[in-house]
């Protein structure tokens, strides 16, 4: 053969160390292999082969299998019949290489039973020849490779919205390739925040949507603009988010620029912004550096529509809110003309932000008259760059 049985061994342990390939699996490919090969170089029509391997001595044996049957269990016809069958017999054609009645087998093994099997010692083959290795060896990558994929899937498959990392491969049309280790992950453009450049080697973080098994192999779709990879950040920062003791309950996201983040403590002795927030604001600034310095607005999240929409326009201070619809949670946002511009923010972002966190629609009213949270999404003129800038200085906004 093609390559030397003795040394399979060695293969053995190395692929169940290092891709984690359970070595009976491996076997149990090679004897599938083996004992394809070998019924297509020798085999008859309708003749079951297996082989058993030993990976310690490179041994191989070959057996014929037979199965134990009955004349209630298969139809014999004598060559040259071509009668038509009788379409209400399901019985199968008796084949001698596949079949054995009962009666012969009892001759060999007195406490057989129908559908039992019988083994027949096969003769070794001196000459197996290239076809029969190269044919084995095809095999063998081949269960190789799908064992490879369970393990993959097994792995990453239960690890569907946690945060991976990997390095650059290759970037091919703006999107990235990673290399997981023992799969790829790929990171369209599409879900790359904007303004980011990553160069090939590079060790990338990304939050894993989804496992996809694909003709190439295990794919995991990757995304770094999602609003859960900002959720996962803050899940690893904030060990109160482990623990239950803080809830997020709702994100929205502008990947680059800004993400508004409502949160609610299921204890009372605890803050769940300030949880978020961390000592001098350490949580919150290692979220927004692994963002590349997007900001990030964490507010109380309340049943009540008045008291959340109230905090989800921070940092702008509202006047009132006025429940105008609630079956479609239309509000009305009062503010002083000087806190316009920072309700409303750059682009109508602010309120556009706010308005997907509370799933409301949002007007803006103040003595300049009212502004929806769906018509500013292209600049408003009432917000000049400056002042929103300055006002959200003042208002510590991370």
């Amino acid at each position: 053969m093609l390559f030397d049985l003795k040394t399979i061994s060695a293969v053995l342990t190395e692929l169940e160390e290092t891709r984690g390939i359970p070595r009976d699996k491996v076997v149990e490919a090679i004897e599938s292999a083996l004992a394809t090969a070998y019924r297509k170089e020798y085999g008859k029509k309708g003749q079951i082969v297996r082989a058993k391997f030993n990976p310690e001595t490179g041994i191989v044996e070959f057996f014929q299998v037979k199965e134990v049957v009955d004349d209630t269990r298969v139809l014999v016809r004598e060559p040259g019949d071509e009668s038509e069958r009788d379409p209400n017999d399901d019985r199968i054609l008796y084949n001698s290489e596949h079949h054995i009645f009962l009666e012969d087998a009892k001759k060999i093994k007195k406490e057989v039973k129908l559908e039992d099997e019988i083994i027949f010692p096969l003769e070794e083959k001196g000459d197996f020849g290239r076809i029969a290795a190269q044919t084995a060896k095809q095999v063998v990558i081949q269960k190789i490779r799908e064992a490879e994929k369970v393990s993959v899937l097994g792995e990453y498959g239960t690890r569907s919205g946690e945060i991976v990392s990997g390095t650059v491969q290759r970037i091919e049309r703006g999107a990235l390739f990673i290399d997981m280790g023992r799969a790829i992950g790929i990171l369209p453009y599409e879900e790359q925040i904007p303004g980011e450049r990553f160069r090939q080697g590079e060790r990338v973080r990304a939050y894993l949507m989804r496992v996809e098994d694909t003709p190439r192999g295990v794919a995991l779709r990757l995304s770094r603009a999602a609003p859960q990879f900002v959720e996962a950040l803050f899940k690893q920062e904030t060990p109160e988010i482990a623990s239950g003791a803080v809830e997020i309950k709702a994100i929205a996201r502008e990947a680059g620029s800004r993400t508004k983040i409502a949160a609610v403590s299921t204890d009372q002795h605890i803050d769940p912004v300030g949880s978020l927030v961390g000592g001098r604001g350490v949580r919150v600034s290692t979220v927004m550096s692994e963002l590349g310095g997007e900001k990030i607005d964490i507010i109380q999240w309340s049943e009540n529509l008045k008291e959340f929409v109230t905090e989800a326009l921070s940092p702008a201070k509202i006047l009132s809110v006025e429940v105008l619809d609630e079956a479609s949670r239309y509000v009305k946002a009062t503010v002083s003309d000087d806190q316009q511009s920072l309700a409303i923010g750059r682009g109508g972002q602010n309120v556009r932000l706010a308005a997907k966190l509370c799933n409301a629609k949002i007007d803006i009213a103040s003595l300049g008259g009212a502004i929806s949270s769906e018509d500013k999404k292209d600049g408003v003129k009432e917000n000049p760059k400056e002042k929103v800038e300055l006002e959200e200085k003042k208002n510590n906004i991370y």
